[in-house]
């Protein structure tokens, strides 16, 4: 005989930070990733799955070790086999690089590609910001041009009108070359020199090691001294310009306004020329909703041949939120058909007529009894009704016996009911899909 258990087992809840996505929220998630499919396939982008757990240095190599990301956020292991250090990815970018190059996917030409899915980074969780958190992205490979550059802008911006969001605004700016950037840097570091009593421990930490960082300090006490700093478009050549030029004329010719921010900068080496972000004011202190830019020394710096490339990523709950926030539709999926069984007997019947239904496009779900009871007829029209669905369909005795359904309009007061054949339920499925 088995001894009860004296002891209370623990109730096991998610690592704090990484959420459950639960109905109805999961249906929002669903039509923004349809949406996002729709477009992309409207601009000749193709899916990308890379794996969720990568090899840690391609982080450290993609990233930098002197950034937030690789010092303080990253889920690195061990791997038990072979002791390899393996990294939960905390952005898409390099892996999407590293994909290319190891299937050498640029042998034909430029590839345009776009993901979906989880990434991870270990920091406080907060509105907005979570451990793990879904993103989107879009990436050209191997393509120079600035309007590649726009193409991407025009496309997020194409996203924002499609799901109706609203406040918010395009800011640019153009990191120019290396040259130039290291040039610019010279002059940045030279002008926290200059003011060294003025920087805190985060800013005097980056200084050498990577000055472009102190330009994002959210610290009140720097604000003057970063305004007053050198602005890399004043650094910048003659091809640099006429790229960023170029890239605001195609702007300028499809209406879509944006701000130039000389404060808009990237801390890792292999950023140059675009660079990008949607931001809003109704998100609080997480207001970038879309961040990209041009990345064209990331393969060489990965250990492939040079190439060209440009993208960007949002954040689906940043999205979702401002969706919401913006006045978000209905978007739980519809449901068509439910249906009210009252004997238990005939549930082969009836789940082969079900079947025909959803066979021809038609949603429905089945009341589900209790073993052999299956409920009051009263009952399983609240269930109905609660559903949400445009139909009853009873399969009671009478219908049972003459092979036969009801249906029974819910939301339709005028609509009059109908006796059908099963063997025609097919036929009404098909018309009811036709007017929907």
């Amino acid at each position: 005989m088995t001894e009860p258990i004296s002891q209370k087992i623990e109730k096991l809840t998610a690592v704090k930070g990484m959420n459950d996505v639960l109905p109805p929220d999961s249906a929002a998630v669903e039509w923004l990733e349809a949406k996002v499919r729709a477009l992309m396939a409207r601009y000749a982008y193709r899916n990308i799955r890379t794996p969720i757990v990568e090899r840690t240095p391609l982080f450290i190599r993609g990233l930098g070790e002197v950034t937030d990301i690789v010092e303080k956020e990253m889920y690195c292991f061990e791997d038990r086999l072979n002791g390899d250090s393996l990294t939960l990815r905390p952005e898409a970018t390099a892996g999407v690089v590293r994909a290319a190059l190891e299937h050498n996917l640029l042998y034909d030409g430029g590839k345009r590609l776009y993901y979906i899915g989880p990434m991870f980074r270990h920091e406080r969780p907060q509105k907005g910001r979570y451990r793990q958190f879904d993103q989107i992205g879009a990436e050209a490979l191997g393509f120079a041009g600035a309007e590649v550059d726009a193409e991407l802008i025009l496309m997020a911006h194409a996203l924002w009108q499609e799901i109706g969001l609203l406040d918010v605004r395009l800011e640019l700016n153009s990191l120019g070359q290396a040259s130039e950037r290291l040039a610019h840097r010279k002059a940045l570091i030279a002008h926290f020199e200059q003011h060294a009593e003025q920087l805190d421990e985060d800013a005097k930490r980056r200084l050498y090691s990577n000055p472009l960082r102190i330009l994002d300090s959210k610290n009140p006490h720097m604000q003057a001294l970063i305004e007053a700093a050198p602005k890399l478009l004043d650094f910048l050549g003659a091809e640099s310009l006429a790229h960023f030029k170029a890239l605001t004329d195609i702007l300028q010719a499809n209406g879509v306004a944006y701000t130039v921010n000389p404060r808009l900068v990237r801390g890792m080496d292999y950023y140059n020329l675009t660079v990008f972000e949607f931001v809003t004011d109704r998100l609080g202190a997480q207001g970038t909703v879309c961040a990209g830019g041009r990345y064209d020394y990331l393969f060489e710096q990965l250990g492939g041949k040079p190439a060209p490339a440009v993208g960007w990523a949002l954040g689906v709950d940043r999205v979702l939120a401002l969706a919401k926030e913006s006045g978000l539709p209905d978007v739980s999926p519809a449901l068509d058909a439910y249906a009210v069984v009252t004997d238990a007997s005939a549930l082969p019947l009836v789940l082969s007529t079900l079947q025909a239904l959803r066979a021809a496009g038609t949603s429905v779900q089945m009341h589900a009894g209790s073993g052999t009871a299956m409920g009051s007829m009263k009952s399983q029209f609240k269930r109905a009704d609660a559903s949400g669905a445009r139909f009853a369909l009873i399969f009671g005795p009478d219908e049972i016996q003459a092979r036969q359904v009801t249906v029974k309009p819910l939301r339709d007061a005028s609509a009059a009911q109908q006796v059908l054949a099963l063997a025609d339920v097919a036929n009404w499925a098909a018309t009811l899909q036709s007017a929907a």
